[in-house]
């Protein structure tokens, strides 16, 4: 391994670092093309690292060999409290010429955040595995995926013991109540979530507020009659956790899936996402997202069944436990 120095990330190390993250997205959109093209563009790339940068607290490492920056790490903290004290390297937060290299990079910055109380640390790794194993060997471990594929270019058959459809406004109760599912789920082990659960009246008002939003569609899953899940489908634009070069563009989100626990087992979460990829392609989209907790055991294994190949992997550690 050829000799380096490391030092703390500065103002002018931006078009060097925009140069690696064009780079490596380039290389990245070899595996998943529908990312978005755009940020191969070394410009397109310094407005993404200089957002990064310009972060409140954001702070992180160069590493240098000869006179040449080959690798960079960015991060800052979240405001929520969800996330714990923590700090976030985003997509376009780090980006190295050898892979090995993060460690050391990881080894000089996280020095600061840990001694100013930031310990739990997340990053979002595009799916290269020797990237990914480097950030594994860090004791990070794979909590979240973000996933694409195509929009389908033909009619999904529907299963015959299930009825799809539009959500009507008289199932405003059941989606309220399909609304707490998940976050209960994802209370349970093997998640151990610690998202605050709404309670049921919060999810009738929002909903009775909300159900006529043209910018969402919802659909409903029957079976004998009764509404037994629900999943609601939108622009991935109106998705905060995918910006930049982690959203494709002209993309649908399946953006909620929840089936009732009694229910489980019937196909409904496929058909309920089936209907999801449906609507994208009909509205034109070329593409669709959706993201899933690693630890929940069903979406984990539902929606890749569904063609959703993983484009990112968020990755977290927490310190001194």
């Amino acid at each position: 391994m050829s000799r380096h120095v490391i030092r703390p990330f500065e103002e002018a190390d931006l078009p060097a670092a925009a140069t690696l993250l064009a780079q490596r997205h380039q290389e990245h959109r070899k595996r998943h093309p529908l990312l978005p093209a755009e940020y191969e563009d070394e410009q397109l790339a310094l407005v993404e690292v200089t957002a990064v940068w310009e972060s409140e607290h954001a702070s992180g490492a160069v590493l240098i060999e000869g006179d040449e920056v080959t690798g960079y790490l960015l991060a800052a903290p979240k405001s929520s409290p969800v996330w714990g004290p923590n700090v976030w390297v985003e997509a376009a937060g780090h980006a190295v010429r050898e892979p090995e290299h993060i460690r050391d990079l990881y080894a000089a910055a996280a020095s600061k955040w840990v001694h100013d109380g930031r310990i739990a640390h997340y990053v979002l790794v595009p799916d290269d595995a020797e990237l990914v194993d480097a950030w594994f060997r860090l004791a990070f471990g794979s909590q979240h995926a973000h996933a694409v594929r195509p929009a389908p270019d033909t009619p999904l058959p529907q299963q015959s013991d299930l009825v799809v459809r539009r959500a009507a406004r008289e199932d405003v109760p059941v989606l309220a109540e399909l609304d707490l599912v998940l976050p209960q789920h994802q209370g349970l082990s093997p998640v151990f979530s610690a998202g605050e659960l709404p309670t049921l009246e919060e999810a009738l008002t929002d909903w009775e507020e909300s159900f006529d939003d043209p910018d969402y569609a919802t659909f409903v899953a029957e079976y004998n009659g009764q509404v037994i899940g629900s999943s609601i489908g939108c622009s991935l634009e109106k998705s905060s956790s995918h910006s930049g070069l982690a959203r494709p563009d002209n993309a649908g989100f399946l953006g909620f899936a929840a089936v009732l626990p009694s229910a489980r087992g019937l196909g409904a979460g496929r058909a309920l996402g089936e209907a999801v990829l449906q609507w994208s392609a009909e509205t034109g989209y070329t593409s669709v997202v959706t993201d899933w907790r690693m630890t929940n055991l069903l979406s984990s294994r539902a929606w890749p069944r569904l063609g959703f190949r993983q484009t990112f992997h968020r990755l977290h550690r927490l310190i001194g436990y």
